[in-house]
């Protein structure tokens, strides 16, 4: 459902039809198991839920500080975003199309997103007036916005790029101009939550220094380089099993950024295919990946 809603432009419909063919069940099969197509999309909407708000809540809990708390939380679902692509678009962008449960599902979560951010009035002097509580909602409201309108962009730039502007949006009505401004250009923080040490095992290494997220695919195209030096993006993409290329060029830019595969050769001609290798940092992240599987 979620992988079919991406690939249509905005308002368009996915049937149950669309769902089925995607999935390569029989109309039998999806009937058993939902009533109908509110019922998937529903249950999609909860699995995008359960694989955001999880390292979300955990880096925000982690943090006794309101404002420290609201940027662990915000890397942690911009790098959701970037690592479930269709899950994250459901969630920001279609979910909005859905019949009344998901409509009221999605107003429980706006509702618990719009509370954690509420708590910047309490940051405050007490000698300065305090912003309503309703301002919250609409810096949930316009936080939402700007992720929508790039998720809607045909090749969208990173989303961790909006990282400085985003905390400032949010921290503007409640620590001022001044600290809203200085948010902008601080560098976005390397956080560890005790959370992601405790559930993401052999993704942290003291070597490594800074800690590196991996998902199920994203270490399945470190395997793919590993086991194949020097392959193209479309060779990397067709070995990791991922059939969008946009998606997978995505993927190794963040990789690369990570300083875990880098291209070889110098002065490659411009146009010719990426030929891609793991660093030394990659070789340690996918050797404690493949020890203590994700």
């Amino acid at each position: 459902m979620a992988e079919a809603m991406a690939e249509r432009r905005a308002g368009a419909t996915v049937t149950v039809a669309d769902v089925i063919a995607r999935s390569g069940v029989s109309s039998g099969a999806f009937h058993e198991a939902f009533a109908d197509r509110e019922a998937c999309l529903l249950a999609a909407f909860e699995l995008g839920l359960q694989r955001a708000l999880v390292p979300v809540a955990a880096a925000y809990d982690a943090q006794p500080r309101w404002l420290d708390a609201i940027k662990a939380a915000l890397v942690a679902f911009l790098g959701f975003l970037e690592d479930e692509p269709a899950l994250g678009r459901l969630l920001v962008v279609h979910s909005m199309s859905g019949g009344e449960q998901v409509l009221r599902r999605r107003v429980e979560v706006l509702n618990t997103l719009t509370a954690a951010v509420d708590r910047g009035r309490h940051e405050r002097p007490a000698s300065r007036r305090r912003p309503p509580a309703v301002v919250a909602e609409g810096v949930v409201g316009a936080v939402l916005a700007v992720l929508q309108n790039r998720l809607l962009e045909e090749q969208p730039a990173p989303l961790i790029e909006l990282f400085g502007s985003l905390v400032s949006l949010i921290v503007l009505p409640y620590l001022g101009e001044a600290a809203a401004r200085r948010e902008l250009t601080r560098p976005m923080p390397r956080i560890r939550t005790p959370g992601e040490l405790a559930n993401t095992p052999g993704r942290h290494s003291p070597e490594l220094g800074a800690p590196v997220r991996l998902t199920y695919r994203t270490a399945l195209v470190l395997g793919a380089i590993a086991d194949y030096p020097g392959a193209s993006n479309r060779e990397v993409a067709d070995r990791a099993g991922i059939v969008d290329q946009g998606q997978v060029s995505k993927l190794l830019g963040r990789l690369r950024g990570r300083g875990l595969i880098e291209t070889r050769g110098v002065g490659r001609a411009r146009g010719a295919p990426n030929s891609w290798q793991l660093t030394e940092r990659g070789e340690l992240v996918l050797a404690g990946a493949r020890r203590q599987p994700i």
